[in-house]
């Protein structure tokens, strides 16, 4: 697959930007597993393969089962994760794949028993990030990194 256009290059503000919400992203109290769950299932979603492969490759470095990671794509058939994991899964899912029915009564509901505002907040913006991310990548080609 050739590689398309560099928007890094081509739009330096608005690459700049998008980093700057990542960076923000990191620096939050969001769990850093957390994160990387959102960042893979987004990507499993969206068929990007070099977000997959960057973010699974970041969560095994902080220590994340290898297990997990290859059952992520059907984590609500295992017992694997735990009942935030799934909610925020499940958050994820629905976020990403919004045109169906955004984000649901019930899993909105499960969140805030189970997040503050704020926490809750960081996931959507996570979710938001990595899709924004996922999207850049597809549409430009963004080959594998080893």
């Amino acid at each position: 697959m050739e590689t398309r256009i560099q928007i890094d290059a081509a739009e330096p503000l608005a690459f700049k930007a998008m980093l700057g919400l990542e960076n923000y992203m990191q620096q939050s109290q969001l769990d850093k597993i957390h994160y990387e769950l959102i960042k893979i299932r987004a990507s499993q979603l969206n068929g990007c393969a070099f977000c997959i492969n960057m973010h699974a490759k970041d969560a095994l470095a902080l220590g994340e089962n290898p297990k997990r990671l290859l059952l992520l794509d059907a984590w609500w058939d295992t017992d694997l994760f735990s009942e935030e994991e799934r909610v925020i899964l499940k958050t994820t899912e629905e976020v990403t794949i919004v045109h169906k029915n955004g984000l649901s009564r019930e899993t909105y509901e499960k969140a805030v028993k189970l997040f503050d505002e704020h926490y809750f907040s960081q996931i959507i913006m996570a979710i938001v990030t990595i899709n924004a991310w996922n999207r850049i990548a597809i549409s430009t080609h963004k080959p594998l990194q080893d």
